[in-house]
């Protein structure tokens, strides 16, 4: 083939493939870095609310509006609320985490051998299961007029006991729902306001691993409380 041929073969895969991808490329990176993203949950510290296998999306604009690509805030509308669901990078390691919003700046946190306590008022629990399999009980959790499940796995080691502890100002106090299985605030501390990257709203896609990743279709488009 000559050297014509080659440049004209070369041309015609640039405008074909090359260049729509590069372009899709530059659209579609700054949105999900600012817009939207989605993060699979690879560990079951958020069960029963999330499952391994989950993908969940994260609404990015739900508090800020950052630059592309960094931790930069053009502008805040809103700050995370108790109970809410967030994605922030651990103080720890810096990799993504998913866990609920226990305490806000102000809030006095405590736990006593399970309980959980808000500014010196007790949560309130109602029996919603148990998971025979791994001795874990299933409780629907009130805090503050807000109502979550969370599992407790009495045979697991795990801080069952804290505080009280006081959440400074710009940040959050962390648990898992999953709560004898989760690395949370209560290893790693306070999340700071800019480690947040946003909140998760829904579970977009599920499949499960343990069963040669078959969809599990009940989860698809299924809201986060």
């Amino acid at each position: 083939m000559s050297n014509a041929g080659m440049r004209k073969k070369l041309l015609v895969f640039w405008r074909a493939w090359v260049k729509p991808l590069l372009i899709a490329f530059a659209i579609l990176a700054p949105l999900r870095s600012v817009v939207a993203d989605w993060n699979d949950v690879p560990s079951g510290s958020m069960r029963p609310t999330i499952l391994v296998g989950d993908r969940i999306w994260i609404n990015k604009l739900a508090y800020d509006l950052k630059v592309p690509f960094s931790t930069i805030r053009l502008s805040t509308w809103s700050n995370p609320q108790r109970g809410e669901i967030i994605v922030f990078r651990s103080p720890a390691d810096g990799k993504r985490l998913v866990k609920r919003v226990v305490g806000v700046p102000g809030d006095t946190i405590e736990m006593r051998n399970e309980q959980l306590f808000l500014n010196g008022l007790p949560a309130s629990y109602a029996a919603g299961g148990t998971i025979s399999s791994e001795s874990a009980f299933v409780f629907d959790e009130t805090v503050a007029d807000r109502t979550h499940p969370v599992m407790i796995c009495p045979s697991r080691p795990a801080i069952r006991s804290f505080g009280p502890v006081r959440v400074p100002a710009g940040r959050y106090f962390v648990m898992g729902d999953n709560r004898d299985n989760s690395f949370d605030s209560r290893y790693f501390g306070f999340v700071a306001r800019d480690s947040i990257v946003g909140r998760a709203t829904a579970v977009a896609l599920s499949f499960d691993r343990e069963h040669g990743w078959r969809p599990r279709f009940d989860r698809f488009l299924q809201d986060l409380l």
